[in-house]
């Protein structure tokens, strides 16, 4: 295998001692900063660290400690991006040497099969990144195949002994590596992509849930090829749609769509997404299952909207999936006006006692946020919103209560009066 990290520093102290896990230096803390990282919140911003104490160079190990060099955890150091290291263990004695990477990747691997995620010809999320100990990795399975998402350069630097080890554990048919352009460029790594290990078969990769086959494109498909956090709420808002007209709104590979088709028994679906490689793979996934009450076409969704209402079109449901309208708390205020606009004439375009199902992924984007956001949209439509179920994602991607941001997904069955 190739070295994958060939773009990143080694450090200058010998191979063997970073290898061990011990930290290189310290990173020294400001004073009445270290509350957070007590409280094992795995992220310190650059912010809040005073200076680095020692050798070390951009992906290797180090020590957090207060103003007065007491230990707090060990992490990683990455000068390239705000977020400056990332902690990993706050117990003095424990190592983040290949032992460590192996046990942390073991027990997420064991969780998952305990939740009863390892159907073979099914998908889980196998390592969801800070919810599991290791920051900057999310590893997703599908069926036989493997995509590892980086998103720190403190995996991007281990990735070749990454790969080794879920190799070892699930001996997949191949492992695919990806990255995100924006989270790459903040963490100051070439954004990867591509095969790493074994083979891909040509075409989608082909997985059930609930009883439905998707087809998958683990090389471009959005995220890691499909979105897996909505597999529950995917099952639970078609049974809320029976004999409706349906509009899928953002249905990229069209599983919401099938899902009130075949699971939800809806009377007809229309789906609606921006990328015709994605309305391409809808449309075969529709073929796949049988299903000739949904069609897709590509268009703006927000411009469809608009069209949809000049046409005085109705619907019986809505389902709103979009993108990630922000990364950033900064930019809150912003996405919080465009989920605005689009509930606000998804709600115009539902019959009476019609069905919203609405969804955020942005992690900066609160529950509260969203619930304050609808309020506004009952306010200027005048249609009461009933919230009937708020969601979250899949138990493959559990939240920790020290790492708030780990709970990322909304989803808001609502009905519409």
């Amino acid at each position: 295998m190739s070295d994958p990290s060939s773009e990143i520093p080694t450090s200058n102290q010998d191979a063997r001692e970073v290898a061990s896990g011990y930290g290189t230096a310290l990173a020294v803390l400001k004073p009445r900063k270290a509350g957070p990282f007590r409280g094992r919140h795995p992220w310190v911003f650059d912010s809040a660290i005073d200076r680095i104490e020692g050798d070390a160079d951009d992906g290797d190990v180090v020590e957090l400690v207060t103003e007065k060099r007491k230990f707090i955890a060990r992490g990683i150091i990455n000068r390239r991006s705000r977020l400056r290291v990332r902690l990993y263990t706050w117990d003095g004695g424990e190592l983040l040497d290949d032992s460590f990477w192996r046990r942390r990747v073991q027990q997420a691997i064991r969780f998952r099969g305990q939740l009863g995620y390892d159907d073979p010809a099914g998908a889980a999320r196998l390592v969801y990144s800070e919810a599991d100990g290791l920051s900057g990795l999310i590893v997703d399975r599908y069926g036989q195949h493997l995509v590892v998402q980086l998103n720190s350069l403190a995996m991007a630097a281990r990735l070749e002994t990454l790969i080794e080890l879920l190799v070892a554990e699930l001996s997949p048919q191949s492992v695919t590596v990806r990255g995100e352009a924006g989270i790459a460029k903040a963490e100051g790594i070439s954004p990867p992509q591509g095969t790493a290990w074994g083979e891909l078969p040509d075409g989608p990769v082909f997985i059930e849930e609930h009883g439905l086959r998707y087809g998958v494109d683990l090389l471009t498909g959005q995220k890691t090829g499909f979105y897996l956090d909505q597999r529950d709420n995917r099952r639970v808002a078609a049974e809320y749609v029976r004999d409706r007209r349906v509009l899928d709104l953002f249905c990229f590979s069209g599983a919401f769509s099938l899902s009130a088709s075949l699971l939800g028994q809806a009377r007809e679906v229309e789906g609606v997404d921006t990328s015709d490689k994605a309305i391409a793979l809808a449309r075969a996934n529709a073929e796949l299952n049988g299903a000739t009450n949904v069609r897709f076409r590509q268009e703006d969704c927000f411009a469809a909207l608009d069209s949809l209402r000049a046409a005085g079109e109705r619907f019986g449901a809505v389902i709103l999936d979009p993108p990630k309208f922000t990364r950033t708390r900064q930019g809150a205020s912003a996405a919080l006006q465009a989920y605005h606009r689009i509930n606000r004439l998804a709600v115009e375009l539902l019959e009476p006692d019609g069905i919203l199902v609405t969804c955020s992924c942005s992690g900066s984007i609160s529950r509260e946020d969203f619930l304050r956001m609808l309020s506004g949209v009952t306010q200027k439509t005048g249609r009461q919103i009933q919230v009937i179920q708020q969601r979250g994602a899949s138990p493959d991607h559990p939240v920790i209560p020290t790492c708030p941001e780990s709970e990322y997904l909304k989803c808001f069955i609502c009905r519409v009066v």
